[in-house]
């Protein structure tokens, strides 16, 4: 039986009109809140700022506050100061792909892009720095099954030696190694990230493919002694994940 409530509406049709307004309002819902990050959008052409649109498609800002008294953060971010980074366009063309004129591993270009995170540890569940150098961490050890690679000389990606393992940096949360310490030339010691390493116990030695041995000098360094920073992680690691195309001219051309 068709339930009616008057001649041209029924029961049916009100339940379908209220689903179109819920989806409707989802999806501006959405639409709202995913510009929270990432915009102003670019002009595909000039690089120009786009507009954020009407106060219809922003979402207001939300605040949230932070574990361990470190305050609270707020988006959208629409007030931060864009990034200036050495690059210029391939071509006019909309879409046109980014060209490095620096030094691409340095300054956080495609793969070696990197984000403004906190200039503060990360911690553990009890506040503490869970990412601190074995050597400092107490009753931790390597598992004696395990390759201890302390000591290993580091083999960069043009097959020369880049420095000595001296230490490692654990996550005493997750229970692993996070990176290497290595000192290179000079006596300056760099960070490496222990899934971009590859031991050899046979051969006592790191293999690290991301970069030549040359590069190993320009990684960026930590201020702490013994903690290293959120922010201090994201370029360390954004420097050897650039390695893969920027480390040498013939990463970067195509295959075919």
């Amino acid at each position: 039986m068709n339930l009616q409530l008057t001649q041209h509406i029924d029961v049916a049709l009100l339940v379908l009109d209220a689903f179109f307004l819920f989806f409707l309002g989802l999806i501006i819902y959405l639409r709202r809140e995913d510009r929270r990050e990432g915009y102003p959008l670019e002009d595909n052409v000039s690089g120009a700022p786009e507009s954020y649109g009407s106060a219809f498609l922003m979402a207001p800002p939300k605040s949230f506050k932070l574990p361990f008294g470190h305050g609270t953060v707020t988006t959208p971010t629409k007030d931060r100061e864009p990034v200036a980074i050495a690059a210029r366009r391939w071509d006019a063309s909309p879409g046109s792909g980014l060209v490095p004129t620096g030094d691409p591993l340095v300054d956080g270009i495609g793969p070696a892009a990197y984000a403004q995170r906190a200039k503060r540890p990360d911690v553990d569940w009890e506040g503490h720095p869970r990412i601190v150098p074995i050597s400092t961490a107490g009753d931790f050890t390597v598992e004696r099954r395990d390759a201890d690679p302390r000591g290993y000389a580091v083999v960069a990606a043009d097959g020369r030696k880049a420095g000595v393992v001296t230490d490692l940096w654990i996550d005493k949360a997750d229970r692993l190694i996070r990176y290497l310490e290595v000192e290179i030339d000079g006596g300056r010691r760099v960070l490496t990230p222990m899934f971009m390493a590859s031991i050899s116990r046979s051969r006592s030695q790191v293999t690290v493919t991301a970069v030549t041995a040359a590069q190993f000098a320009n990684v960026p360094a930590i201020e702490g002694s013994g903690v290293i920073t959120l922010y201090e992680e994201e370029r360390v690691q954004a420097y050897y994940g650039g390695g893969f195309l920027y480390a040498t001219p013939e990463r970067a051309e195509p295959l075919i």
